[in-house]
Parts: C-alpha cells; structure tokens; sequence
C-alpha cells in the first residue's frame, strides 16, 4: 500500500528522484555510494571508472571522498575518472580552470595516480580538439564505459557543457556557451566578458552509455529547472530531459531544489493532505490566481475540479474556506510595521507594545536595506521607533575600478585645492592606476584599491540611511571579517563574525530585528549574514530576556519576493512613498546603472524593488483585496 501510495505521488515525476532534508545528507548519500563502488571493484581486482562534475554543487561528495581517504583508508589507486568539461580556452593552472577545482578539491588529497586523471584539455589548438574529443571517447570505451557518472544542472538545463539544442546522441565537442551559462560564471571571472565563450564537453550520448547516472541538485535557484527536467516533455531546450530516456538514472535533490515538484508544490493534486491553515491558504491562493479570481469568489465545482475535494468536504462549507483565508490576508496588510499603539494586536502582524521599538535593520551589503524594504525603513523613522542600521559588509568587490580611481582624483584635486600635502596620495595613486591598468580578470586589488571601494560604499550608505532619517550614530558599520578576503571567494565564518554581531545586538537591545531573507543572492553573501544573526540571536536567547522577546522579520526584494501565501506581513506604499525609496536607492551611485554583479536581471536595483513591490501589491488586489501602489513583503522568522 505505501508502495502505490508513493506512485501516485510521484506520478508527474518521470524518471527516479530521491529528497534529503539538506545538501549535506544528500552529499554524503553520493560519497558513499560512489566509496562502495570503488571497494567493490577493489574486492574484484577492477578498475573504478567514473565521470566527474565541478561547480559548486558536488564540493561535498568531494570533501567526505577525502575524509574517507585519510580517516577510513579509502584508496584510490584503482580508480580512473572523466571529467565531464572544461572551459576552452583555459590554462590548468588558472584559477577558474577545472583542473584547478578538481586539485584542490580532490585530487591533491587522495591518492589517484596521475595518469588516472582526465580532463578536457582547454589549451589546445582549435584544429587539434576533434582529435582529442575522439580520443576522450575511445579511452572511455575501451575501459568499458563509465561506472558512474555525477552531474549537476545548469539554470539552462545543462548537464556538462550540453546547452539547450544539443543532440541526445552527441559525444565529446567544442560547444558554444549559454549567454545564461556565462552570466552565472561571471563572478568567478571578474565579469561575464572575461568569461570563455566555448568549452570542451562530454556528450549527452556519452554520458548515457554510463552503467549509473547521478545528478545533484541543491537549493531553490535550481528548483524551476529541476522541474522542468523532471517532470516537463522531453527536449532539446531542457538537454536534462533527455535523462527521462535513461533507466540507470537518477536525481538526487535537497528540500529547496525539489521545492516546485507537484508532490511538494501542489501535493492536494496527487494525494490526501493534512490541510493545516498554512496549506489551507497556499492552496487557496494557488487556486485563485490559476483560476485568476479573487477569492470570495472561488465555488465550490472550483475546489472540486482542481484537486481540493478533500478540503471541501473536511473544511467546507468552500464559502467559510473562502472567508476564513481571506481575513487571515487581509490581516497581513499594516501601516504599522513597528505595531500600532494602543491597538488591538490580536489580528495585527506586530505587536502593539512598546509602542516605540528599539529596531535594528540588518543589511548584508549596503544597499540592501532600502532596496528591500527603503519604505519601511522610513516608515519606521517616521513614527518615532528607534531604528539603528547594521551595514554586515562593506560591499568593496562591487565597485568598479575606475570609480575608484576617480574618488581618489577628486581627494588629490581637493588637497591641491585646500593647500594640502598630495605627495603621497599622488604616490598612492599612481600604485593603484598601475594597478588597474594590468590587472588580471578577477585578481584580488591592492589593499588601498578595497579601502577606496569600502570607503565609497560606507559614503553612499551613510547618505542613504540619512535620507531615510537616521542619525550618525544610529548607522553601523560592521566589515564582518568573513567578507573582508578582497576575493569573490569569502572567508569561512568564524567566531569573530558572530561575536561582533552579538555585540552590537546587545548594545542596542532591541525588540525587532529586521533581517535578509533574500537567499536567492547569487553571491551567497546574504544566507551566510542572516545565518550569523540567527546564531547570535540563538545564543542571546538562552540568557537575554529582551532577545526572548524580540521578534526577527525577513525581508527580500533584490532578488526575489516572497510568494503571496508566505507573506506574514504586507506594508503599504503610496505613490509618494515609493518615490522616497527610489531616491534613497539612488544615493548608492556606484550601484546605478550598471552594477558589477547583478545576476541575470538586466533592471537595475530600483527599477527591480519598485516593479516587485508593484508586483505585490498587485497580486493582493487580484486577489481581491484593497488595491495598493506597491507593497513591501515581510516573513518572521520562528526561533
């Protein structure tokens, strides 16, 4: 029975998928799986033969191989493996070669022989590549094929280098590269023109030939393209869907990744739920905006033809249902971020008291406090909490190079100008435009060129929490010492991260905290500073009785917004106020236009908030609520 239960679950999965609670579950899954393969050949007198990926995704199968390695003897010296691709054209030793990855990842702390290791050779001559794809092909088929092959995904639905248009039957080529594929590589190479055109990749054929297919997937930026691989029609516009043809395959995925398959996404469409207030009102919602209808006027043959019978009848009448999710929206909706005073709090998403809150607005860089939520921020100033801003990073690897420059031409032109010493400014500057001038695709700067970049940072931040009404001494700087690397590859977080966090939290106590939920940052910046702050916060509630009491809020906007069913918290803006937040943004110069880093969204930073903020307010009135110029979207976090 549990057997037919899981089928029917899985229906609109078309080929085998496996979910762990977390990346790191998931990742040991795979190192073992591949370490038993490895001791069973061993047992055998054979060779291991397996096909590896880079990237971010498999650096923890890699990492646990080598914990096996040196605390559990696992050898390697039976093993041969493939490396799926390489950047054409790449120097070995070059920082974003996979050569590189695969050295410091695994192969420089195990024990494979040498002439074990292949890997597409990026330094060819063009006309030499046909020859040595074909001679890739050869050695893997006179070893008698691969093993087992690991693969990732890319947001094209890549796997290797087989971007969309590739055949199901194509072998080891020189291909053309997604403009998407090289828009995500563009932070490990300093930006997407320094980033290889081509690259060297083993085929979707070849890969099918292996005895064991794994492809990995973790969190929620791969969520829409698992789902398109998994449960989508076979195409060459999605290369992974060619996997549904494989029955040696199968995809391993975190919580985050498999977060849009059916059987999580919309589970009332393949099984009985449990129908909880929090999955009431996501299907409900779900079920007016599919039907684009506002809710109170959702009926009943609507609930009964698009899977929710079962919450019909358990919840019903569908008009009580209808009423009941609706006032729980309606009552998202505040003015009040900071509470209402002397209200009524029991349906508001903030408490009443105190009715001046001592608040701290967390910001990973910084500009992303007014960004995301520059109307809140201000509507907070303007009735009277006090409101402090923590700026956790100083931003200084997203300002351009000639920005930095100019800032210090303006200092040398100010000094002359004031009647004062410029020798050794001028000296300085000259270090950094020497510098500039031969600098190397994402080469770390000179410790004078991060100072200057922080510095103009710090300036525009300083500028913009002023505009929002802030004191001098209610803006914080931070320069956590994770960031603090000069590279786009950070530091590991230390205890000095959290405890500089835990000091400042207890400096001002306060009783709201509002805080980067935004994880879909594609620096990874913003999980690793919320992640500090929940530790810090975590350790102060065992002993701190305000941080007992004091509410943390997430916040997203420059990336992502929150889903309509997730919103906890929905504040208002008048045209006028989301014309302040604009100009707030606006003080942050060296982030207008064209940021160094900014994702695959063309817009620039304020034309994303305020069309995702109107998006918001949208999506409330649709739903048949009051409608609104634009809204900023809060979830709190549950300690």
């Amino acid at each position: 029975m549990a057997r037919l239960n899981l089928l029917e679950e899985t229906r609109f999965e078309k080929l085998p998928v496996s979910v762990f609670d977390n990346p790191a579950t998931a990742s040991l899954n795979v190192a073992h799986r591949i370490a038993n393969l490895i001791r069973d050949k061993q047992e055998k007198k054979q060779q291991a033969v397996i096909g590896l990926a880079t990237g971010a995704t498999p650096i923890a199968v890699y990492a646990e191989l080598v914990r096996l390695h040196q605390e559990e003897n696992l050898s390697f010296s039976n093993v041969i493996t493939f490396n799926l691709d390489e950047y054409y054209p790449m120097q070995p030793d070059a920082a974003q070669s996979y050569v590189t990855f695969m050295k410091e990842h695994l192969f420089d702390h195990v024990d494979i022989p040498k002439e074990n290791i292949n890997i597409p050779d990026g330094t060819l001559a063009l006309e030499a590549i046909p020859a040595f794809c074909l001679d890739y092909e050869r050695k893997i088929g006179e070893l008698g094929g691969l093993d087992i092959q690991i693969l990732g995904i890319g947001r094209t639905g890549h796997i290797g280098f087989n971007e969309p248009g590739s055949a199901p039957n194509s072998g080891t080529r020189l291909v053309t590269l997604d403009d998407l594929t090289r828009r995500d590589a563009a932070r490990d190479f300093g930006g997407k023109s320094f980033v290889p055109a081509k690259a060297i990749t083993m085929g979707i054929g070849t890969i099918f030939k292996a005895r064991e297919i794994i492809l990995m997937a973790w969190n929620q930026k791969k969520a829409s393209i698992i789902k398109k691989a998994v449960e989508g029609e076979i195409s060459s516009e999605v290369p992974a869907t060619y996997l549904q043809l494989s029955d040696h395959v199968e995809f391993i995925l975190d919580k985050d990744a498999a977060s849009l398959l059916t059987r999580f996404d919309t589970p009332w469409l393949v099984k009985d739920c449990i129908w909880d207030d929090k999955l009431t009102r996501k299907a409900v919602i779900w079920l007016a905006t599919t039907l684009q209808k506002p809710i109170l006027k959702l009926t009943e043959d609507d609930f009964n033809n698009n899977g929710m019978a079962q919450l019909a009848i358990e919840k019903g009448p569908v008009y009580n249902i209808n009423i009941h999710i609706f006032n729980k929206l309606q009552h998202t909706i505040t003015g009040w971020p900071g509470g209402k005073p002397n209200a009524d709090d029991s349906q508001r998403p903030e408490r009443a008291t105190p009715a001046k809150k001592r608040v701290v607005i967390f910001s990973p860089h910084p500009d992303d406090d007014v960004i995301s939520m520059g109307g809140t921020f201000i509507r907070l100033v303007d009735q009277h909490h006090d409101v402090h801003v923590a700026y956790q990073t100083s931003g200084n690897t997203a300002v351009w190079d000639d920005d930095a420059l100019r800032f210090v031409e303006f200092s040398i032109d100010f000094a002359e100008k004031m009647g004062l010493d410029q020798k050794e400014l001028k000296g300085i500057y000259q270090n950094m435009r020497t510098f500039i001038e031969q600098k190397l695709p994402n080469q770390v700067d000179t410790p004078e060129i991060q100072s200057v970049k922080g510095l103009i940072r710090k300036g525009e931040a300083i500028a913009g929490a002023r505009y929002c009404g802030l004191e001098d001494d209610h803006i914080h700087f931070m320069a956590l010492p994770f960031y603090e690397s000069g590279k786009n590859k950070k530091n590991p977080v230390t205890e000095l991260d959290v405890q500089l966090t835990i000091d400042l939290l207890q400096k001002v106590k306060p009783e709201q905290i509002f805080a980067a939920g935004d994880f879909e940052d594609p620096h990874g910046t913003h999980i690793v500073c919320f992640n500090i702050i929940i530790e810090a916060m975590n350790r102060l509630r065992q002993t701190e009785k305000w941080a007992q009491d004091c509410w943390l809020w997430m916040y997203r906007g420059a990336w992502l917004e929150f889903d309509t069913h997730e919103i906890e918290m929905a504040v208002p803006l008048s045209p006028q106020e989301l014309l302040k937040k604009k100009y707030a943004i606006f003080k942050h110069q060296s982030q207008k236009d064209r940021a160094v880093f900014p994702g695959d969204d063309a817009r620039e930073f304020w034309e994303r908030a305020e069309d995702r903020n109107r998006e918001t307010a949208k999506a409330y009135d649709e739903l048949g609520l009051a409608e609104y110029e634009a809204m900023e979207a809060f979830v709190r976090w549950k300690f």
